[in-house]
């Protein structure tokens, strides 16, 4: 089942731990101590492009008449909502440009390119994912709610729709996020009906708004060429979603992204609290321009273990941190994207069976295992 002792699943002493959080901890030092202005222009120049990407998008699709220009400003359209979506809205909603005192430019006053609310995403993904990432029954993230990650999970026959539920998902992801942060905010506010209702009115608002930009006022500036305009921006945000999941589901679920039960959050200590993140995430490789349009999620691993910095400089920290790993024989889990995304899709597919129907133990299954695998070593 899912690690309950990560020191024994680990076969680290106490001191190994404490010595291990301290190099990471000189890391984050080292980064905040170097953040300067190649870092905010960096992110200013970002921004700057992906609105050209969107402006040269809108335009091909508006202007020309043929089938290949509608194309290639739809994938245009796309590829800029994808990066406003992950190296922009994600990143800056996660506090990793707010050293820059920008207004314009922080977590707490972005507004993504989605239906989702950024305040609400906030707490459900920064706080409630981050903090208690892959804990079985406290990481809401942890199959989405609707799917089977882990033997941890008792099968029911529901989970039979698995295969199902996760085309869907990948379909409508900013949907999924926008239900997903607006339930999270709900079981927050602990019975409180008029701040369930704020919250379910702010994410309304929202959806309105976005839905109005996209699917009224756009296609309504193209005239008598609404059509056209409105199906673009329909593949676009279906394209965008797409690639968002395949993103994100491959950071999350392959094999090698362990679980852990809720004990290993008593007295957690910080550099616990690493390991965890290091034990229970997994990159994929990938050169400068595919890490650009993951929002340099690719580097998943560092991403956990330092939510709040810069992600242009993830492959600068990946390179001490599998280092790290390699001093303290942990796992450092990564592979190439297609390899990482058909390990996912196998654990989404098999964990939709019962569990008489898997072969693996379920304590050194792919999917999960746990310390007890090494009981009889």
């Amino acid at each position: 089942m899912a690690i309950s002792d990560i020191a024994a699943y680990t076969h680290l002493s106490d001191a190994d731990i404490e010595a291990l959080g301290t190099e990471l901890d000189a890391i984050r030092s080292d980064i905040e101590e170097s953040l300067g202005e190649k870092d905010a222009a960096y992110i200013r120049r970002t921004i700057v492009v992906q609105r050209l990407l969107e402006v040269a998008g809108r335009l091909l699709i508006a202007g020309t008449r043929s089938r290949a220009g509608w194309l290639l400003g739809t994938a245009t359209l796309a590829y800029a909502k994808s990066v406003e979506n992950m190296e922009i809205g994600h990143n800056v909603g996660h506090g990793q440009w707010d050293w820059m005192n920008d207004p314009e430019i922080h977590s707490n006053t972005w507004e993504w390119d989605m239906v989702a609310a950024s305040s609400q995403w906030r707490y459900s993904h920064n706080y409630r994912h981050h903090v208690f990432s892959n804990v079985v029954g406290v990481d809401d993230d942890l199959g989405f709610g609707i799917m089977r990650i882990s033997r941890d999970v008792p099968w029911q026959p529901v989970h039979l729709l698995q295969p199902l539920r996760n085309a869907l998902l990948a379909l409508i992801f900013e949907w999924g996020i926008a239900l997903h942060g607006v339930h999270a905010e709900r079981d927050r506010a602990e019975g409180d009906t008029q701040r369930v209702t704020r919250e379910r009115t702010r994410l309304i608002r929202k959806i309105t708004r976005q839905a109005v930009k996209d699917y009224a006022v756009a296609p309504a500036l193209s005239g008598r060429r609404w059509r056209r305009t409105l199906g673009a921006n329909v593949a676009a945000n279906l394209l965008r979603n797409l690639w968002t999941y395949v993103v994100i589901f491959c950071g999350h679920f392959p094999d090698g992204a362990e679980k852990f039960t809720a004990d290993v959050l008593d007295e957690e200590t910080r550099p616990e609290w690493y390991l965890r993140q290091m034990l229970g995430a997994a990159n994929f490789t990938a050169g400068p321009v595919l890490a650009f349009s993951t929002g340099n999620l690719c580097y998943q691993i560092e991403h956990h273990l330092f939510p709040d910095l810069p992600s242009n400089r993830y492959a600068q920290i990946a390179v001490r941190v599998r280092a790290i790993c390699d001093k303290y024989d942990l796992p450092y889990t990564t592979g190439p994207l297609p390899r990482q995304y058909l390990l996912t899709m196998r654990t989404i597919l098999k964990l939709a069976l019962p569990d008489q129907f898997l072969s693996a133990t379920s304590d050194d299954a792919p999917e999960t295992a746990s310390e007890r695998k090494f009981a009889d070593r």
